[in-house]
């Protein structure tokens, strides 16, 4: 195992993925992790993250220095680097010139770190400060026209560091320098799987749950699909899964998930119908995060209500991944920043009762799908597209209605047809409709109109961290257009969300 370090990097994810695609397991820890902690988890090597505050800064993210006594190989990456050198006496200063973007890299000592990596190479900078001096026993690496020191290594107490992010597609050989720092230097194995992954999850499951009972929402998706599978592996008959219908469900959802259930999952599920108390607390109600609170809050309470009638249930258990955390907190503790707060995550009553079981909560949703594979799931949960919590009540902005529901009902319902019938549903990550609080002028049959827009988002993505609008076929975008404004009453203009993530997110609140 690999950990890493959180110092606040918006690149933390693409780390994880980098050393999991090599099939070594990894977790982010915030700097605040102690030395005892660290060695109770043992792991093979230690990654420090970049991060965006200059060292010399009061508030600046530390990281105990006896880390760098435990005998565990350390690579520091750009602030991590910066770290280290601070910590081991070297100094830190402000650059003359800062340095962001490529960056042309010269390697000027050989090293296991560089080994197979041909010099010069294009490497990704992103930095304000620079290494002016380096502490004792620790030798300068690479260079660029801009930062003299942009690799150093201390060879014999095997700790290392980058000033350029080898995590990004930027950096070609990159991914090689971590390979190298992986295999060669922490000498770490590709054993790493889903079903080691499975297998794993099933006993710490286990171990948490006791004898207690599990309450678990499933809404369909594959990550609540696939955490309820992993939790009946682990403790069987004593999950017990709800179905909460929240009034915010696409067009025939509840009726067309209750028919997959009962065809690919055979647990124990209970249907709750809660429409009326979500629609009631959203009325009136505008703004997006205050939605996702009342959400989130009127979701534990009817999961309570559940789990009183439940003898002996403890625990809630919810299909969170990576990608939730980082959105709706500090990742794990670390210094970055929030976007947006899920349902699952920053949505939940502080006072919660029940004690929360999250399995997947290191797993980006591909990995989730692979997993899903690994445990037999049909292909029709796999690849479902990802549908938020809130539902449909963060793809109406402005105020919830029956009646604005029932239109956005109507054009979603058509766009996924389209999609499906061209061809493209596995092909994005997503695609759904918007119902916008903006009215505009059309003409139906020689009349005047003034009626709702409707916006359409389709996005291509691998783990929802970054993502970029998909470039349908305009004939497609004709018919998806064309059916809404004529069988949609209320809807007499369609427009194309053609903003990536970043800037924008996926959904539009």
């Amino acid at each position: 195992m690999i950990i890493i370090i959180d110092f606040g990097s918006q690149y933390n994810q693409l780390i994880a993925r980098r050393v999991r695609e090599c099939r070594v397991y990894c977790r982010i820890e915030p700097p605040d992790i102690t030395v005892a902690r660290l060695r109770e988890l043992n792991p093979d090597g230690i990654i420090l993250s970049g991060g965006p505050s200059s060292i010399y800064e009061k508030k600046s993210p530390k990281a105990d220095p006896a880390i760098f006594e435990l005998g565990i190989p350390v690579l520091g990456i750009c602030y991590g680097m910066q770290f280290l050198v601070h910590v081991m006496g070297g100094s830190v200063k402000q650059s003359p010139k800062r340095e962001y973007g490529f960056a042309q890299l010269e390697v000027t000592r050989d090293n296991e770190l560089f080994k197979g990596i041909d010099s010069p190479l294009q490497c990704w900078m992103s930095h304000g400060d620079s290494i002016s001096a380096l502490p004792r026993g620790y030798s300068p690496l690479a260079k660029t026209a801009n930062t003299p020191i942009a690799a150093i290594a201390n060879t014999e107490q095997r700790i290392f560091g980058l000033q350029f992010h080898p995590e990004v597609e930027h950096t070609p050989a990159g991914k090689k320098m971590l390979k190298n720092f992986l295999f060669d230097i922490c000498e770490c194995k590709r054993s790493w799987t889903m079903k080691s992954f499975a297998d794993e999850a099933v006993e710490r499951i286990r171990a948490t749950a006791g004898d207690k009972q599990v309450i678990l929402g499933l809404s369909g998706g594959v990550d609540s699909s696939v955490t309820a599978i992993l939790i009946h592996k682990a403790i069987g008959d004593r999950l017990t899964c709800i179905f909460v219908d929240n009034g915010l469900l696409r067009k025939n959802e509840a009726t067309r998930l209750k028919k997959i259930f009962a065809r690919h999952l055979h647990l124990n599920i209970r249907f709750v119908n809660a429409s009326d108390a979500f629609l009631a607390a959203l009325s009136g109600v505008t703004d997006p995060e205050k939605k996702r609170k009342i959400i989130g809050k009127i979701f534990m309470d009817v999961f309570e209500a559940e789990a009183k009638k439940i003898k002996g249930a403890r625990f809630l258990a919810q299909g969170t991944l990576y990608p939730d955390i980082i959105e709706s907190q500090s990742t794990f503790g670390g210094p970055s920043s929030v976007i947006k707060s899920h349902h699952n995550v920053g949505g939940l009553p502080k006072k919660m009762k029940l004690k929360l079981i999250e399995p997947l909560k290191f797993l980006f949703k591909d990995e989730v799908r692979a997993l899903g594979k690994a445990l037999g799931m049909p292909d029709e949960l796999i690849w479902r597209q990802p549908f938020p919590g809130p539902g449909l009540g963060i793809r109406i902005i402005g105020e919830i209605t029956k009646k604005r529901l029932l239109v956005l009902r109507n054009v979603d319902s058509i766009l996924l047809e389209e999609i499906k019938a061209a061809g493209y549903y596995r092909k994005l990550w997503q695609s759904f409709a918007v119902l916008l609080p903006l009215k505009s002028v059309g003409v139906m049959g020689d009349k005047r109109t003034y009626e709702n827009i409707a916006a359409i988002r389709a996005v291509t993505s691998r783990d929802a961290m970054t993502a970029d609008w998909a470039r349908l076929p305009h004939k497609l975008l004709a018919s998806i257009s064309g059916r809404i404004i004529n069988e949609v009453t209320g809807v007499n203009r369609v427009v194309y969300d053609i903003s990536s993530k970043p800037p924008g997110t996926i959904e539009w609140e």
